[in-house]
């Protein structure tokens, strides 16, 4: 089984959802988009350092 999103599909998914202006609470995003924060957090220590490289990039 491997991580289903590339390091650029991440960062693209979560500046997608930023721009939609849905939530990026841990919680949520695990829930409604499980394949997101499993590849996320392969990619980065946490959730939060995918959140900030998303905004940097």
């Amino acid at each position: 089984m491997g991580i289903p999103l590339t390091k650029k599909e991440v960062i693209t998914q979560i500046q997608k959802l930023q721009n939609e202006r849905q939530s990026l609470g841990k919680k949520q995003v695990k829930e409604l988009y499980p394949d997101l924060m499993r590849s996320a957090l392969y990619y980065y220590l946490s959730w939060r350092h995918a959140i900030e490289e998303s905004k940097a990039s």
